[in-house]
């Protein structure tokens, strides 16, 4: 088996002077929102209902399966069959750039003030991961074989990405389902580069370096461990990963999936922890499509942000952070008070999830 590597090198500055999407940083609560170069009008948004899925895509059938390779961008990476030429048939997976992608490879980042605020160039890396040719068939269900060569996909395009200097953080995500925003129903993720990390996951790194200082221990290696002692938010444990309800969900059903084993980057993980997760996810998403009926859902890799030594910051990134994956139905409409407080309502328990994930029987 193949691949190819990609093509993407790091660029110069902007010199052809076309617009940009453009990063806008919050003064009060220091996050940064992406403003689209060209903005929708108001019929926009009565035309295109939310979660519609891509027009082209149902009028003229789906070009992200096998034998319409042309159609899409020239490939960035593919895992393919010996022998078989890029942009081409007899692919398992397939990495594409995104079409009008939200963070720009080309450019430089053109840092500036405006009066009080901060603004910057959108420069980072959008691409789609194809996991599978075939179209109407989820990853979950095609067998813990083709998710290790999805998650061999995904941990490659992370290891490529990470050596662009302008690039603080590495996102990859899946959208599934039309209300969960997914735009092409082809089994897909996406990986995206930002020269920014993100405020939820900066968060996120924050507190797991707040309880390092103060307790001197891995906040995630402990919550495994009273998670397992505990048992009743645990899904499924193997050898290597514990999937289980987090005690503090945000949405219905909500599970994570953690390695038992110390590791802040999911790169770096080896090959039979790679065959032991394609197992629990394979798993653990059937168990969840089977009792909730095929939701639509997000779930993301939350893993290292780029290890490049700044002053001050993240210097034990690799004892006190842990890389998972979080999976999130998507079941409820959430409230002005929820939106506006991010205080969530839980309507189903972790515990109770728990119990109903852990005894699906979904059919093989």
């Amino acid at each position: 088996m193949g691949h190819l590597m990609s093509a993407h090198t790091p660029a110069g500055n902007n010199e052809s002077g076309y617009a940009m999407h453009e990063l806008r940083k919050d003064p009060l609560l220091g996050k940064w929102v992406a403003v689209l170069k060209d903005s929708k009008e108001p019929e926009h948004y009565l035309q295109y209902p939310l979660g519609r899925r891509d027009a082209a895509e149902e009028s003229t059938g789906c070009m992200f399966c096998s034998g319409r390779e042309p159609e899409t961008p020239p490939e960035i990476f593919a895992l393919r069959q010996p022998g078989s030429p890029p942009d081409s048939s007899g692919w398992h997976t397939r990495v594409v750039p995104k079409s009008n992608p939200l963070f720009q490879i080309e450019g430089d980042l053109g840092r500036k003030g405006i009066g009080m605020y901060d603004k910057m160039n959108s420069i980072g890396a959008n691409e789609i991961i194809i996991e599978s040719p075939q179209h109407n068939v989820p990853v979950e269900l095609m067998g813990p074989a083709q998710m290790k060569l999805v998650l061999a996909t995904y941990r490659h395009r992370i290891a490529e990405l990470e050596k662009d200097p302008r690039f603080r953080y590495l996102l990859i995500f899946k959208d599934h389902g039309k209300s969960a925003g997914e735009v092409y129903h082809h089994p897909h993720a996406q990986v995206v580069a930002t020269p920014v990390i993100p405020k939820g996951i900066k968060e996120e790194l924050d507190g797991a370096k707040d309880y390092f200082f103060y307790k001197e221990r891995c906040i995630f290696c402990d919550m495994i461990d009273e998670e397992l002692q505990n048992g009743r938010r645990i899904i499924m444990e193997t050898g290597h990963f514990v999937a289980f309800t987090p005690f503090a969900s945000i949405t219905p059903f909500e599970f994570w999936i953690m390695p038992k084993k110390h590791n802040c980057a999911f790169q770096d993980s080896d090959d039979e922890e790679m065959e032991d997760l394609s197992f629990v996810l394979t798993t653990a998403l059937k168990k969840m499509n089977w009792i909730l009926k095929d939701p639509p859902y997000h779930y993301v890799l939350h893993t290292a942000p780029n290890r490049v030594p700044r002053k001050d910051h993240w210097h034990t990134l690799g004892e006190d952070f842990h890389w998972h994956i979080e999976i999130m139905p998507e079941l409820l409409s959430r409230s002005g008070f929820e939106l506006s407080s991010e205080m969530f309502v839980l309507t189903t328990s972790p515990e109770d999830a728990a119990d109903y994930l852990r005894g699906a029987s979904p059919l093989s």
